[in-house]
């Protein structure tokens, strides 16, 4: 069948970091139709409201005086032409890869699919996800069959949290199909809107593995960098200075120590180790850089406490400041943020902890982390009185005209880590 891109009308499925940056972009030119399970989620959208803070207000304003609906209402993807699926895929407390709700997602398109229809994935997976776990699922509960009724593609996100410079709009996007003529159709849609243009890939596995290798990539290089800061920590060495001037030469890459967390870098090589352990391989170097990551929050809480003692102090008489609680700088997201660990470290030496981050939602914090000492209100913070020790772990943009001298002591001990860029 010969479609004409703007003849598509686009169900977007999951309209969380990654699906309604993606469902603003492409009401600019189709009928698109959002769908979420999350009730209040849907309904600040359609308020204009994106608490994840991806898309502003007048954005969305323009989105919905185009083409662009939201709903929480399954029957409202019926009828569209052109899936695109965008909803997390976390790992379990053992870092195994949750699928459920790409399953969830893969069950309500088979309910709404319908012969010529295309369904293209976004979320990060293995290689092999798209074809032989996704595609049953629709094929079993609509009865079509894929490259013979329907047609299917991969084309990974890479939104970047907080990041205004580097949009959905203006990134190259990786695409693929299940057959050449889908991969064209695909290409083509996606080609549209986007100004950062398109690369097609020359299979879904293809596209697959390369999404997932771009932040595994990033996570062994940082980690690499963090192992370098716990030695020239051990050798009085400052880190900052050394990679200044490591820098210089035109082949070095500049990676910064710090903590990883999120959804993307410090879950997904989960997916590539797991998925290459099933066949009999064993990353080492990928699984060594996940334990050295997830180790940074606890290791940052112990050097504070080690700079503590060699000033002659008790750590359990200081009041800690810690600065941020969100995975990176300027976003409220706090999904698997390692300064919860920092944090719990901390209050092992200590009960005067408490972390300030006025850029997070309190309500999220408690429903995620429980009764965390997480304040949003800087005046709850100078309420709590001096303190002895600030440790900064998110460099918020706002903490630049934070004046600390409100809050501290006299002599007080700063010490950072400051998550790289992620």
């Amino acid at each position: 069948m010969n479609h004409r891109s703007c003849s598509e009308i686009i169900g977007i499925l999951g309209l969380g970091y990654v699906g309604l940056p993606l469902a603003c972009l492409f009401a600019s030119k189709y009928e698109v139709r959002g769908y979420d399970l999350k009730k209040r989620r849907v309904s600040e959208i359609n308020r204009y409201y994106d608490s994840t803070r991806e898309v502003t207000y007048h954005e969305l304003e323009d989105a919905f005086s185009r083409r662009l609906t939201c709903s929480t209402d399954v029957e409202t993807l019926r009828g569209c032409s052109f899936y695109i699926v965008a909803v997390p895929t976390p790992v379990d407390s053992n870092h195994n890869p949750d699928l459920s709700y790409l399953e969830a997602a893969s069950q309500t398109v088979g309910s709404v699919i319908k012969r010529g229809d295309v369904v293209v994935f976004e979320s990060t997976v293995y290689p092999g996800t798209t074809e032989d776990f996704c595609i049953p699922i629709i094929e079993r509960v609509s009865g079509l069959v894929c490259n013979l009724d329907f047609t299917a593609g991969y084309s990974p996100e890479r939104i970047n949290p907080g990041d205004r410079e580097h949009t959905v709009r203006n990134i190259c996007k990786i695409v693929s199909g299940s057959t050449p003529e889908a991969a064209e159709r695909i290409n083509r849609v996606y080609s549209s809107v986007l100004t950062g243009g398109t690369h097609l890939a020359s299979s879904i596995k293809v596209a697959e593995a390369a999404k997932i290798i771009e932040n595994t990539q990033r996570d062994v290089n940082i980690a690499f960098i963090n192992e370098v800061t716990k030695v020239l920590n051990s050798l009085n060495i400052n880190t900052d200075r050394v990679l200044e001037a490591a820098s210089t030469k035109w082949n070095f890459l500049k990676f910064h120590p710090g903590l990883v967390g999120g959804h993307c870098i410090s879950v997904d090589p989960y997916y590539l180790i797991r998925q290459a352990e099933r066949h009999g391989e064993h990353p080492h170097l990928m699984k060594e850089a996940r334990r050295i990551n997830e180790s940074m929050g606890f290791y940052l809480a112990e050097n504070v406490v080690k700079t503590i003692r060699e000033r002659g102090k008790e750590p359990s008489e200081m009041r800690i400041l810690v600065l941020g609680f969100s995975f990176k700088a300027n976003c409220p997201d706090i999904r698997n943020t390692k300064v919860y660990d920092t944090i719990m470290r901390l209050l092992e030496y200590t009960p005067h902890v408490i972390a300030y981050d006025p850029v997070v939602n309190i309500d999220t914090v408690r429903h995620e982390y429980g009764d965390v000492p997480v304040s949003t209100d800087f005046k709850e913070i100078v309420a709590a009185g001096s303190f002895d020790v600030v440790v900064r772990c998110v460099n918020h943009s706002c903490f630049s005209r934070l004046d600390l001298r409100s809050v501290t002591r006299r002599g007080f001990i700063e010490q950072a880590i400051v998550n790289p860029d992620l």
